[in-house]
């Protein structure tokens, strides 16, 4: 239940604003989706025309009626033809009736077929016009918004909803004014055929009203617990699929197995409930459909024995009796693709208007760099636990600054808020003496490459993970950072070199590989700072002796941001901080912490201790 806490299962069937800000999408394809209501409507007329022709067929060829019984459009296209030389002898006039009703039936197919074309042509561009809205807010928003929603249901928005409209846009906008046209043109026909008929068959109305009443209720219902069960499964899906390493190495395989049952389970009796209220529906409907027609068997045979009513009358009847019953059903569908694309439509939006938290306001363009100050910067996660508290320090042009301290101390947090993907509660981040909102920032993070504890590779080749496909970065500039952080040993021995493809999150790659491959990227981008956030901390002994003298080149006449729990790999730096529960407690140079007995000390030696003991 834990991955269904967050979902909403109470969306309205409709909302008008939401309707109404759903049809913005349609203003690009205006012209599309107003030729699509065109065609639909010429295609009701056409299928309202076919029971007509074989009406006046029978009256006017079959069995000729005289008298009340012939239909008013039947006397008049008799008398047309007559009036025209165009008095056919009953075979050949049902031959031209035939071919009229084969010409109908083709235009009908052309139209509805150039119909569909364009709307599932429109709800194919709005789909990617809506999925790469969503991607860029995405892009856009705060990593603390990361951390508060699962990726499955991120992904499911992006996915799943977006398809609920496009069922909306191509099977249920257009095709709801085709149905309600459809009915209108039939009740229409119907009344001036023959108005009791019309009322004897109408009479059976307030059942279908009934059914498609409970049919909603039951389905809206049914239709917002899959849609929350199924936003839940591909969260718990893509955690679980994502930390399988884990599951398996602490043997949690059958009890996380028990949970996805649980979830599947839900989600398996939600189907089953709209399966229900399906086998309910259309079955009545069929009932109802076959008491209509029985209806004008009853009362329209007996007119025709009594030469009231024409055969060919009667005949139309049946045919606009079936024809009417499949657009009140398809309504209600529609209604259900209504309400489905009701409740993606507001989970859309409730993501497209979570504003970012890191607002992009600044105008200024960093050109140079000439420092980094922390002026009492306090910040909190979930306040008012303070993970930084009153920090303070400075990095100069070409410093070496360690940010050292126990797990938690707020180190990471440290260059987080320096690249702004949190903004602090209180003090100030300046850079060259500017706050850093000032900055746009796009400028602000071209500044600084991160090699980051947790590396991401993504799919693609070797180079392109490098590069990030960045085309300022030639392939000279990818090798030669390879070769400098020595990655360039095992990447020439792989079967195509640095075109060889990388599979999703680096399988096949070892931990050490992976993070050789993130020194090249940094390496690559050739920042003024660079950040090393226990860069070391997944290498073995061999692999971080091979690339020490690398970083060493690589820092020098370099800013450099160091986060490391081994000391011995920040001995070198001109400034140490040490931090201790959010705060700075010991600053200076290895030399001078080591001469005090303070938690710099303590922490090396204990590190020291250790490594004794492990040699």
């Amino acid at each position: 239940m834990e991955f269904e806490r967050h979902e909403d299962e109470g969306a309205k069937a409709f909302d008008p604003h939401l309707a109404r800000r759903l049809m913005r999408y349609l203003r690009p394809y205006r012209l599309r989706a107003t030729v699509s209501v065109g065609l639909v409507i010429l295609s009701s007329l056409l299928e309202i025309a076919g029971p007509a022709i074989v009406a006046v067929a029978i009256d006017l060829y079959v069995k000729p009626s005289q008298g009340a019984s012939v239909t008013w459009v039947s006397q008049r296209i008799g008398a047309w033809l007559v009036a025209h030389g165009w008095a056919l002898d009953p075979m050949s006039g049902i031959n031209l009736a035939a071919g009229l009703y084969f010409v109908v039936l083709a235009g009908g197919f052309a139209v509805l077929y150039t119909q569909m074309v364009l709307m599932n042509l429109m709800g194919q561009y709005i789909m990617y016009d809506l999925r790469k809205q969503i991607f860029e807010h995405l892009q856009r928003l705060d990593i603390q918004f990361f951390d508060r929603n699962p990726v499955g249901r991120l992904m499911t928005r992006v996915t799943t909803d977006v398809d609920a409209l496009n069922e909306m846009f191509t099977a249920g906008f257009v095709s709801i004014f085709g149905d309600i046209f459809v009915l209108a043109g039939i009740v229409g026909v119907l009344f001036w055929m023959n108005w009791r008929m019309a009322l004897v068959l109408f009479s059976i109305i307030p059942l279908i009203v009934l059914a498609s009443a409970w049919f909603r209720a039951g389905a809206r219902k049914t239709y917002r617990k899959t849609r929350a069960r199924i936003a839940a499964i591909n969260a718990f899906l893509q955690e679980h699929i994502s930390g399988m390493a884990t599951v398996q190495l602490f043997n949690r395989e059958l009890d996380e197995a028990e949970k996805f049952d649980g979830l599947n389970a839900r989600h398996r009796d939600a189907n089953l409930d709209s399966v229900f209220y399906y086998s309910i529906f259309y079955p009545v409907v069929e009932l109802v459909e076959t008491i209509g027609i029985a209806l004008i068997v009853w009362y329209g045979g007996g007119q025709v024995i009594q030469g009231m009513l024409s055969l060919g009358t009667l005949t139309a009847f049946f045919q606009y009796a079936q024809r009417f019953y499949e657009p009140i059903s398809d309504l209600s569908e529609k209604y259900n693709i209504l309400q489905a694309a009701m409740a993606a439509s507001e989970r859309i939006f409730k993501t497209l208007d979570t504003p970012p938290r890191i607002l992009d306001e600044g105008t200024l363009e960093i050109d140079h760099f000439e420092s980094i100050e922390f002026r009492d910067v306090c910040f909190a996660y979930n306040e008012p636990e303070w993970v930084l508290k009153n920090v303070s320090f400075t990095v100069t042009h070409g410093e070496r600054v360690a940010l050292v301290g126990h797990t938690g101390a707020g180190k990471t947090t440290v260059t987080a808020l320096l690249l702004r993907f949190y903004e602090p509660q209180g003090g100030e981040i300046l850079i060259n003496g500017i706050d850093i909102r000032r900055y746009t920032v796009t400028s602000l993070r071209s500044l600084f490459a991160i090699v980051q504890q947790d590396f991401f590779l993504f799919t693609g080749t070797i180079a392109q993970n490098i590069s990030l496909g960045d085309p300022e970065i030639s392939a000279e500039v990818v090798q030669e950072a390879a070769r400098r952080v020595q990655a360039d040993r095992f990447i020439q021995r792989l079967p195509d070199g640095y075109d060889s493809e990388v599979r999703e999150r680096g399988a096949g790659l070892s931990v050490g590989e992976k993070q050789l491959l993130s020194f090249a990227r940094a390496l690559a981008f050739n920042p003024p700072v660079l950040v090393l956030d226990e860069a070391t901390s997944s290498i073995d002994t061999e692999t971080e002796v091979l690339i020490q003298e690398a970083i060493q080149l690589l820092m020098a006449g370099r800013t450099s941001i160091v986060i490391a729990h081994r000391l011995s790999t920040i001995r070198s730096a001109d400034t140490i901080l040490v931090f201790h529960h959010g705060e700075i407690r010991e600053r200076g140079t290895h030399d001078e912490l080591m001469q005090h007995e303070g938690l710099y000390r303590k922490l090396y030696e204990i590190q020291y201790r250790e490594t004794a003991a492990v040699a």
